[in-house]
């Protein structure tokens, strides 16, 4: 039996579809996603939720999972993710393969950094295995095994010096900010463009705020004046975003400049505190949501519950629009029978998945 709707799987559910429309370039509806008006996006609610749900491996202060079988439900994980990527990477590339020779136009095999790939396919499918090559808008996963394969560690500081784990998050988020430190990539030069050690931050947060004790505990007995100070924070970063974000001039910021400008690949602190601030205002709606259009909530927690298998989906489903905008420039017309079709196909991955479970239990 599925879980029932809740605030977690609701939210991831809404990140899910937000990612999908925000993959699409030029789509109309991109402008009635959160990162419209928001410094931080989808991404960042996806990773705080995961380390969020990483509360329900660890189990709780009475019952606590023993670390060898965390080690291996979170290594168990790293590998899913690890071939769930490689699974839909290859699908991407057979796909602007396939849509170059169909065209007639080569440049589709240079659409998302695939150039490599067909241009120097050894060292490119070495590092695609490696994860050192990763495709535009396919390089989220990458950053979950990552994170899936060092949170056997973070469950260790958790459970035996559990006032460490933040200072010892944030610690390595400032050293790569100031530094930096990265992850390059190869054989392509650059850089991941999710930097795992600093995003380990925010799936950190999710961790800890997860929690009745500690800093989450505080955050529960003090959030309706969180709230209210979150408030002006949300507000002035939706007016700095709707200004184009003209306020900030990089080649004016001192150095470490990675402290002061707003970058997605570091998730530089100006993202952090307004995705915190953005939390803290909205952790108040879902309820009101529920009470009020209880059948709504249903269909994004049912993508919540299945994320791994709607991501993918999202992933290709979003290549896949793109390839059709392409083909057929149309407009608003086009545009909301693509996200219409893409909420419609995630929604049948969901409940496949969730079918297929049941079957799987009863056998």
């Amino acid at each position: 039996m599925p879980r029932l709707p809740n605030a977690v799987d609701f939210w991831r559910g809404i990140a899910l579809i937000s990612i999908f429309a925000n993959h699409i370039p030029g789509l109309f509806y991109d402008r009635f996603t959160h990162r419209a008006v928001s410094i931080s996006d989808s991404a960042e609610l996806f990773v705080f939720l995961a380390g969020w749900s990483l509360r329900y491996v660890l189990g709780g202060p009475e019952r606590p999972t023993p670390i060898s079988q965390i080690i291996f439900r979170l290594g168990g994980r790293a590998v899913t993710l690890y071939a769930a990527h490689m699974m839909i990477v290859m699908i991407a590339i057979a796909t602007l393969a396939a849509m170059s020779e169909l065209f007639e136009n080569p440049l589709l095999l240079e659409w998302h950094n695939a150039a490599a790939v067909f241009y120097r396919p050894v060292e490119t499918h070495i590092g695609i295995a490696l994860l050192s090559h990763q495709l535009g808008y396919f390089d989220i996963l990458p950053l979950y095994v990552a994170l899936m394969l060092t949170a056997p560690l973070l469950a260790i500081i958790d459970r035996y010096v559990p006032s460490l784990l933040l200072p010892a998050s944030l610690g390595l988020y400032f050293v790569s900010l100031v530094v930096p430190l990265t992850i390059p990539a190869w054989p392509v030069e650059g850089q991941w463009y999710f930097n795992p050690l600093c995003w380990q931050l925010i799936f950190v947060l999710g961790l800890l705020m997860s929690r009745d004790t500690g800093i989450g505990g505080w955050v529960r007995r003090h959030i309706v004046a969180i709230r209210w100070a979150a408030l002006p924070i949300v507000l002035l970063a939706m007016v700095f975003v709707l200004t184009g974000g003209t306020w900030i001039d990089p080649t004016k910021m001192p150095s470490p400049k990675l402290l002061f400008i707003n970058g997605k690949t570091f998730a530089t602190p100006i993202r952090v505190i307004q995705f915190l601030a953005l939390v803290a205002v909205m952790s108040v709606v879902y309820p009101y949501i529920a009470r009020a259009v209880p059948n709504f909530v249903k269909y994004p927690s049912m993508l919540g519950r299945n994320s791994l298998e709607v991501f993918c989906a999202a992933s290709l489903l979003s290549l896949w629009s793109q390839i059709i905008r392409y083909a057929w420039p149309g407009g608003i017309v086009l545009d909301t029978l693509i996200l219409a079709m893409g909420i419609f196909l995630m929604g049948l991955v969901a409940w496949l998945t969730e079918w297929r479970d049941r079957v799987v239990r009863k056998s």
